[in-house]
């Protein structure tokens, strides 16, 4: 099941305002596959094989624009060991009938030729049977879903209706297909060198109102509002970080569950005075100026929700956010990048430090 990725997307989503301006992308799933679409809307959708089968997935993948290419990558299940053997062949069946062997892309995965790709994609909107073989055993792709995920996919990038479409083809002008997004552009700033320190009782006291004013429905930060005794040292501190002469961080330990917690993070001035600005309340770490969410979707680590926020010298803007795809037991650490918020960051240097 998704379900637990889903939620845990639901969870991480507590963004900063800036990043919520952002054009945004799309996600959506039905059975065995699944489209996600970038803000730029290149899009990606995944199958796999039926669940109780969990012997690999597919990707699809095609930029936004008039007559961009398709490309499909493979990957088999490898979460057993006896599954990580490498594989010299690999080869597409479609209805018994070989489509021949699939080209490796690198050491784990494979990536079919054009013909392949369109043969396999018209196979699995319908009732035909799509199959490779050579690994440790069969990977059969499911059909289940397919053609709702696929026809998403097209409309997302505008493509219902045209000699292009991965679903529903017809003789609209390719010239009508949405042109690709320009993914926005962050300038990271350089922070301050300086050292973290937990606020005192003085400092909570007068600052924890206006961080609980932040929060509300999923944006909720537990161990804040209600403080609870701490199973490690230093679980209940609100730790404030230097950024610079004029900023400074606010942290604190939010939600603890089986095995994913998340920090709460504010950017308020450093004399802490004025009202913080909430930025995430899922996040796992921050350091030298970017604050990062990795959440595993379940217990077993075979996927996982990931996002970033970078300082651009007001406030940590999103750079980055995505998926692995569903918890498929396919891959551990998740079997593909299914980014739904991408942006070009340049990199901090002194020359494009905030000037204080």
């Amino acid at each position: 099941m998704n379900s637990s990725i889903k939620a845990t997307l639901v969870m991480a989503a507590a963004l900063s305002l800036p990043a919520m301006a952002e054009h945004s992308g799309i996600s959506f799933e039905h059975k065995d596959w699944e489209v996600v679409c970038d803000n730029t809307l290149t899009c990606r959708a995944a199958g796999y094989s039926a669940e109780e089968e969990a012997s690999g997935s597919v990707l699809i993948t095609r930029k936004a624009g008039p007559d961009t290419p398709v490309t499909v990558d493979v990957v088999l299940a490898e979460m057993e060991a006896d599954e990580a053997t490498p594989q010299a062949k690999l080869t597409l069946w479609i209805d018994g009938k070989s489509q021949g062997d699939v080209a490796a892309e690198d050491s784990d995965t494979w990536r079919l030729s054009d013909e392949q790709a369109s043969n396999m994609i018209a196979a699995v909107k319908g009732s035909s049977k799509v199959e490779f073989t050579g690994g440790v055993k069969p990977f059969v792709l499911s059909g289940e879903g397919a053609s709702a995920v696929l026809l998403k996919f097209d409309d997302v990038q505008g493509r219902v209706g045209t000699p292009g479409a991965l679903s529903k083809k017809g003789d609209k002008a390719e010239n009508s297909v949405a042109a690709p997004v320009a993914a926005p552009v962050i300038q990271a700033v350089a922070v301050d060198d300086g050292e973290d320190r937990t606020l005192n009782e003085a400092e909570v006291k007068a600052l924890k109102p206006r961080l609980l004013a932040t929060l509300s429905g999923d944006n909720g930060c537990d161990r804040l509002s209600s403080p609870q005794e701490a199973t490690v040292e230093g679980d209940n501190d609100i730790t404030l970080t230097p950024l610079d002469s004029k900023h400074a961080l606010i942290s604190t330990l939010c939600w603890r569950a089986a095995y994913n917690e998340g920090y709460g993070y504010w950017v308020i001035d450093k004399a802490l005075k004025g009202n913080p600005q909430l930025i995430t309340n899922s996040a796992s770490d921050y350091a030298d100026g970017a604050i990062s969410l990795g959440q595993r979707g379940r217990g077993i680590g075979d996927c996982w929700a990931s996002a970033e926020w970078v300082w651009d010298g007001e406030t940590f803007r999103k750079s980055s956010e995505s998926t692995t795809g569903m918890c498929r037991y396919v891959r551990a650490g998740g079997t593909w990048d299914l980014p739904e918020f991408v942006a070009e960051v340049k990199e901090a240097n002194q020359a494009t430090k905030h000037a204080n």
